[in-house]
């Protein structure tokens, strides 16, 4: 049956669009003191109440800060094609994703560090998520312990995302206490093989790790802290931490090490090459993400969504293949879905609205972007987020041209 003569799956009595109608129907002054929906205007806002040196880390990219543009820029370049009087009067949000149905295709991306911004942290951001009931994957550098934010979490779904440590008994270790607390997925970084070169954190001469905030997940490690001696004040933690942060000598057979440390689906992020991609799949991950870290490491890189048709290419239709970096708006995410991605990793924004009103402020980001995310599937004459492929985009310019290549619709 085409797609034109069915009815999409009823996403229950509610949708996400309803946001827009309690809105309204609330009237003008129930807006004041709120935050703004315009989900691109959050950066500013935030920046008005953070530190210069905390609003230049969470804002600032490598170098002079083309690939962060460049991201930006590929959403640009395509323009939904709406189809008219298709007929469905309900949205389906939902997808299936590593053997779980997400409510969305979206979760929260790895940020490290988060209590730079808001004295609670990633515990108000899995708070937060939780109640979008939409996976939060919690950075190897977090401020609070990851036993202690999948307390937080409760039953919402939380994957965790692992820096490869050079002492490989400390990353067992980490894995092995993700899975114990109830993360239901590994994601392995692998777009760090250094620093980048970010000049509003070095001007400022500012790092959170450097001074131990976002070491939660080492200080509280077993392994970690054998290393140190008994009476190890911060400033050796700092030290002890640098010495085993990063491995820049890894490579793609070592995956296999974490399959022996877990029973966990893995994914690897920061792929932007097919060939990376084929070699991640090769070597044993069940997804990968396409990211080229918001635009943090390499300036001049190739734009997240850009190299996101040619990996859907490379690991065929049915690989999970995620996609972040740049990401901002409900449409922004129609896009991605269109030219390939299952789901997609939101960032800053809701790290911005965290910075604002902690959790109430990230609830309302995730709420704003699945709103516009379910009004535009209604515009676009579109009955699931699953069905989206890319006979409804177009480059933008005249109507015409090559066309990026589907992902395998798995509904």
């Amino acid at each position: 049956m085409t797609e034109h003569t069915r009815t999409a799956a009823p996403a229950g009595p509610t949708s996400a669009s309803d946001l827009v109608r309690e809105i309204y129907l609330a009237g003008p002054d129930s807006r004041k003191g709120q935050l703004t929906t315009d989900l691109t205007a959050l950066e500013d806002a935030a920046r008005a109440v953070l530190p210069p040196a905390v609003s230049g880390f969470v804002a600032g990219g490598a170098g002079t800060g083309a690939t962060g543009r460049a991201n930006r820029d590929a959403f640009d370049r395509w323009r939904l094609l709406p189809r008219a009087l298709r007929g469905f009067t309900r949205r389906d949000l939902t997808v299936d994703l590593l053997g779980q149905t997400l409510p969305a295709p979206v979760l929260l991306a790895p940020i490290s560090a988060q209590t730079a911004v808001h004295p609670e942290g990633e515990i108000a951001t899995v708070r937060g998520a939780a109640d979008a009931g939409l996976p939060f994957v919690l950075s190897s550098y977090s401020s609070h312990s990851l036993e202690e934010v999948a307390a937080a979490a409760g039953p919402g779904p939380r994957w965790f995302q692992l820096y490869w440590p050079s002492d490989d008994e400390l990353a067992a270790s980490l894995v092995r206490r993700a899975e114990a607390s109830g993360y239901t997925a590994l994601v392995l970084t692998v777009d760090n093989p250094s620093v980048g070169y970010r000049p509003a954190d070095l001007d400022h001469g500012y790092l959170p790790l450097i001074r131990g905030t976002g070491l939660a997940n080492y200080t509280s490690d077993p392994v970690f802290r054998a290393a140190l001696p008994p009476d190890a004040g911060p400033e050796s933690v700092v030290r002890h931490w640098a010495r085993v942060n990063g491995n820049p000598s890894l490579t793609w057979d070592r995956l296999n090490q974490l399959r022996e440390w877990t029973s966990l689906p893995l994914l690897v992020k920061g792929v932007l090459h097919p060939d990376d991609a084929r070699l991640a799949v090769a070597n044993g991950a069940d997804g990968v993400i396409v990211s080229n870290h918001g635009g943090r490491q390499l300036d001049g890189a190739a734009a997240s969504l850009d190299c996101l048709p040619a990996v859907r290419a490379a690991v065929g239709g049915t690989v999970p293949v995620l996609m972040d970096s740049g990401v901002r708006t409900g449409t922004d995410v129609a896009k991605a879905l269109a030219l390939g991605a299952d789901a997609v990793l939101l960032g800053r924004p809701y790290l911005y609205g965290l910075a604002l009103d902690g959790r109430p402020g990230v609830r309302h980001v995730l709420r704003c972007l699945l709103a516009e995310l379910d009004v535009a599937l209604t515009q676009i004459g579109c009955g699931s987020a699953r069905s989206l492929g890319p006979e409804l985009l177009a480059p933008a310019g005249p109507l015409g041209g090559p066309q990026p290549t589907a992902r395998q619709d798995r509904s």
